[in-house]
């Protein structure tokens, strides 16, 4: 298939449009960089710069015609999204649709959505399946949900066959492609910075919540599996015009054996400093993957922890020019 990638500048984005060529297809990232990065969008790939939002990008990106699109182009953090939620309203749900509004005209009919966790919101009950309530606690969640509700519109009045994917904690780092925000909020990359002397310290937010520790636990997905799952779905498209599917590992982790992991890999301290919760944080968040493993056949073959941090780390080691010896 002729494949559109929006956001395959990003670390997510990137890895999948590889993952796309590694399976045959062709692909056309389309990005506007503002939070993307030119090197990661693969060689083989055609790249068109612009937005979502500006329909000359997307009709020059959809030139020679697309069978299916899978939408990364987003804004993200969810803290961000409590002081600007207009921006991700404006972003993630009106871009979004204007999107849809080309590809429907151009007569695409596949639709993959780089959904999240964050629709659920704080469950009662974990793991989460897919038909937890949904009940976003931020902007970023209820700004990912407004999308999907649009979706089932669109799948039930033009047909298009549409999958939302909603993804856990995305991790790791395949080679030439790790995490790399500004600012980065992701835990795993800002402990192996502090691992690097690049930052005094981690905050550990909540110690006090009733899990096994006191702190966090959340579902760590490896990238690469991730950038499998999207191509496992544009196939199962062709069996399953929709579908919703939980993308994580069955396994969470707190956040002081993040921590403990990311030592043992680095052979280094890092300074942990007790912080209060997060207003909003849930407890625990842990993916059951069932239904996709029974609609996508998909498995996660990254589970490891300790694995999952070394693939970060020997990325980040390597951008940021540390020594192997502490």
């Amino acid at each position: 298939m002729r494949v559109l990638v929006t956001g395959g500048a990003g670390y997510i984005g990137s890895t999948t449009a590889e993952a796309l060529l590694d399976d045959g297809h062709e692909v056309v990232v389309l990005d506007n960089l503002s939070r993307g990065h030119r090197e990661l969008v693969p060689a083989r790939a055609r790249f068109v710069e612009g937005g979502v939002d500006d329909p000359a990008a997307v009709d020059a990106a959809l030139g020679g015609g697309i069978d299916a699109c899978l939408h990364f182009a987003a804004l993200m953090e969810a803290g961000e999204s409590m002081r600007r939620p207009e921006a991700f309203f404006a972003t993630n749900t009106g871009g979004s649709l204007r999107l849809l509004e080309r590809l429907t005209l151009a007569g695409v009919q596949r639709f993959v959505l780089s959904s999240t966790a964050a629709v659920y919101g704080q469950p009662d009950v974990v793991p989460i399946d897919e038909d937890t309530a949904l009940e976003p606690t931020n902007a970023y969640g209820e700004s990912k949900l407004l999308v999907e509700r649009a979706l089932w519109w669109l799948a039930s009045l033009r047909g298009l066959r549409v999958a939302s994917l909603r993804y856990f904690n995305a991790c790791g780092a395949t080679p030439g492609r790790g995490e790399d925000h500004d600012p980065e909020t992701h835990l795993i990359p800002l402990v192996l910075a502090a691992a690097a002397g690049r930052r005094e310290r981690i905050d550990v937010f909540g110690t006090d919540y009733p899990t096994r520790d006191g702190t966090c636990v959340r579902d760590y997905v490896h990238v690469a599996d991730l950038a499998d799952a999207h191509v496992a779905a544009l196939h199962a498209l062709e069996e399953h015009p929709t579908m919703v599917c939980n993308l994580g590992s069955e396994t969470g982790f707190t956040v002081r054996e993040v921590i403990a992991a990311a030592e043992r890999v680095t052979g280094r301290p890092i300074p942990a400093v007790d912080a209060p919760r997060r207003p909003g944080d849930p407890a625990e968040l842990v993916a059951s993957r069932g239904r996709a493993g029974r609609l996508l056949g998909w498995e996660p073959k990254h589970t490891d922890l300790d694995e999952i941090v070394e693939s970060a780390w020997e990325w980040h080691r390597a951008r940021w020019g540390v020594q192997t010896s502490a």
